[in-house]
């Protein structure tokens, strides 16, 4: 029950807060929704957005738990200079689950937190690839004992892709040392390759997985997903919704046996210089 109430909660948090930015936000003109759907697919695209990625996962681990994670992760962009951009993103989960540590176990709180940061160039090269590079932070800010690794650790952090008409595809990877706290020593390389068909009507199709070695326990967990997103408008605020089926490899003995992911992205696109526009 307690799950429950809270996924409706969070739904209720989403709507609240696409009402509020909707009034607050222009509407993108001159922005294509294709071109926006491109963007989206590539983690280094000069583009606002605040990301709600709902997971919702079943049969976790031993005693088949449930596990509901939703991650809030903005995407905020900053340039430097005329060549370059720094890109920040920031994943902050938030989980309930249940039957997951122990059967009648119930956990629900704040997980830790990671911050990523890339250095890219505004302008991809002649042969249409992107990059950027950076540093990858991981906090220990979990609230509850099931979630917390009480390790402050960090990292290289880089991602390279490639567009081609409406087609991206590409890769997103990194790796984070422990270097203080109370938790035990963390070598962990996660890997995230991805490929994304946008269409002129905004929608997109993904297909992504997620991959993550534990170098210290040699523990590997990985997950792929297929989805389908559209960008449209609630009232003057672009959204993007989407979603798709996720399935569970490796050995990690917590592994779900599957998934479903939800994402509401809320768009703040830059309007496109008009000259003269101030005349």
């Amino acid at each position: 029950m307690k799950c429950h109430l809270l996924v409706r909660k969070n739904f209720v948090i989403f709507l609240l807060i696409v009402c509020s930015y909707g009034n607050l936000v222009a509407q993108g003109d001159g922005v294509s929704t294709e071109e926006l759907a491109k963007q989206l697919a590539n983690p280094v695209a000069s583009l606002i957005s605040l990301p709600f990625q709902n997971n919702f996962d079943f049969s976790v681990g031993p005693n088949e738990g449930f596990r509901y994670n939703l991650n809030v992760q903005p995407v905020i962009p900053f340039s430097i200079g005329k060549d370059w951009n720094l890109i920040s993103r920031t994943i902050v989960p938030f989980i309930d689950q249940k039957d997951v540590v122990f059967d009648g176990s119930s956990n629900s709180g704040l997980g830790d937190i990671t911050q990523s940061l890339f250095f890219s160039p505004k302008e991809a090269t002649s042969s249409g690839l992107v990059w950027g590079v950076g540093p990858v932070l991981l906090l220990p800010t979990a609230t509850e004992d099931a979630f917390k690794s009480n390790t402050w650790a960090a990292g290289p952090n880089a991602v390279i892709l490639k567009i081609s008409g409406p087609y991206t595809f590409g890769g997103l990877v990194n790796h984070l040392w422990s270097y203080a706290g109370d938790g035990e020593e963390l070598s962990v390389s996660f890997m995230q390759p991805f490929f994304t068909y946008a269409t002129p009507n905004g929608a997109s199709y993904t297909i992504a997985s997620e991959n993550t070695q534990s170098w210290e326990n040699e523990i590997f967990g990985g997950v792929v997903g297929f989805y389908y997103a559209k960008v449209t408008k609630f009232g003057k605020q672009l959204v993007q919704l989407g979603g798709g089926p996720k399935v569970y490899y490796g050995n990690n003995t917590f592994n779900p046996d599957f998934g479903f992911r939800f994402n509401l992205v809320l768009l703040f696109p830059k309007r496109p210089k008009v000259e003269n526009e101030a005349q």
